[in-house]
């Protein structure tokens, strides 16, 4: 699922725009015990937002050329429930620095009578946050 909660469009990038991913983690990313998917995953859906941020402002796709203070605050499980956010902080000539984060907000709960319970979090969890620099073509 994909939502762009502000967006210019076009080849206009403003500070501001917005977009935002969901994505449910399957078991088949568990990478440790206790189901837990390594720090990775996040990164890779930092991509993917960014990756949609570009299109939508630039017109193009644009190339990940550094991230800068990624914190790994709270665990990624499989069977999580993920919201990624991606805001336009600041706008060069080709390069776009973006906020990220990837919220859990539902997550496994299962149990030997239940094995697919789940449950919505009261308050999302902010599992990781980071800044990243995208270039696009002048």
């Amino acid at each position: 699922m994909s939502e762009v909660v502000e967006s210019t469009g076009g080849a206009g990038a403003l500070a501001g725009a917005r977009v935002v991913h969901r994505r449910y983690v399957p078991y088949s990313h568990a990478h440790y015990a206790g189901n837990l998917v390594d720090g990775a995953y996040s990164l890779g859906l930092f991509g993917d937002v960014a990756t949609e941020m570009c299109i939508r402002t630039d017109g193009d796709e644009g190339l990940f050329a550094s991230y800068s203070d990624v914190q790994f605050r709270a665990p990624v499980r499989a069977g999580d429930v993920l919201e990624i956010s991606c805001e336009l902080v600041r706008v060069g000539r080709r390069s776009r620095v973006m906020e990220f984060a990837v919220h859990v907000v539902a997550r496994g709960a299962a149990t030997a009578e239940r094995p697919g319970a789940a449950q919505v979090l009261a308050e999302p969890l902010l599992a990781t946050s980071a800044t990243g620099t995208v270039v696009v073509p002048g």
